[in-house]
């Protein structure tokens, strides 16, 4: 797909070395199609992996795609350039009267913290409630599936007495709807986190589909509002050396951590991770983008409530 990026974001040289086709803002402005504007709200502590991660499963659709990215006012991310965050990145209050046909929220790392007691809460919550009059389909992944579940249905999160960490089997339970176009009858996902939410709460909350599952992990995708809203508790978009890079970050550091399940050939954290995940990601992603995005949004944006 050709993806709209901002003249020299890194993941363009990045991605280009996988092969994987993206143009710059330069190149896309001489094409006569209106593209899908998507906008992501990346509260990931390593600014430029997760979004490398996102283009890369953007990138596989024939439809362009105008990418911006969206930052905090009240937050100043600690482990990216602020010369990056002014060049790519813009307030939310700069870009609140747009309207967008889709938006990612990644996940953060204030899971073990209340909702509540998050720094940013009152603004990203605020996002939250305006994401649903000005985006089409919201795609909430990891902390933000469980921030935006309590946030519009008051769902509760529970901590995990160990992290829920590796690749673990989901079963679509909803294999009708166009998100799980083409998909097999079980996917794999990787997971990493250390609070979960809980079926019954779901299922309390008629507003609310579960429509994938593990034993193993739980519940691992939501639906709400006909496909505008999905909650995925995993990370579809992880590389293959993300769960790598988390356990030996980890190791010998905290003691509610073990070793990435299902990961590495023959579980031997010296062995490459046998990636398993990476096809039903892409899959999941143009689903998205085509079924719930592209068939659905007004070709006046500016008609999206």
């Amino acid at each position: 797909m050709p993806l709209r990026l901002p003249d020299k974001l890194p993941a363009i040289e990045l991605l280009k070395k996988e092969n994987i086709f993206v143009m710059d803002n330069s190149r896309a402005t001489t094409q006569d199609i209106r593209p899908l504007k998507i906008v992501v709200l990346n509260l990931m502590p390593l600014k430029i992996t997760t979004e490398t991660d996102l283009v890369r499963l953007l990138s596989n659709t024939p439809l362009q795609l105008d990418i911006s990215f969206m930052k905090l006012k009240s937050h100043t991310p600690k482990n990216t350039p602020i010369e990056h965050m002014m060049m790519f990145y813009r307030d939310f209050q700069v870009m609140k009267d747009e309207k967008f046909d889709g938006m990612i929220v990644t996940g953060a790392p204030v899971e073990t913290y209340e909702f509540e007691d998050v720094t940013y809460w009152d603004e990203v919550s605020t996002i939250f409630k305006w994401a649903r009059t000005h985006v089409t389909s919201t795609l909430y992944i990891c902390w933000a599936a469980q921030a935006g579940l309590y946030c519009h249905y008051g769902i509760p999160k529970y901590p995990l007495k160990k992290k829920m960490f590796g690749i673990f089997k989901q079963k679509t339970l909803a294999p009708e709807l166009p998100i799980f176009r083409g998909f097999d009858d079980e996917f794999n996902m990787p997971h990493s986190r250390h609070t979960e939410i809980r079926r019954k709460d779901i299922e309390a909350c008629k507003d609310l589909t579960i429509i994938a599952e593990s034993e193993e992990s739980g519940v691992s995708m939501v639906m709400a509002r006909n496909g505008r809203e999905f909650y995925i508790t995993g990370h579809l978009e992880y590389a293959p050396d993300t769960l790598d890079k988390e356990y030996k970050r980890d190791m010998g550091i905290r003691d509610d951590v073990g070793m990435p399940v299902n990961y590495y050939r023959d579980d031997n954290p010296d062995n490459k991770p046998l990636v398993t995940w990476r096809a039903h990601a892409n899959l999941l992603y143009s689903n998205w983008i085509n079924y719930y995005i592209y068939q659905e949004t007004p070709f006046d944006i500016d008609k999206i409530c």
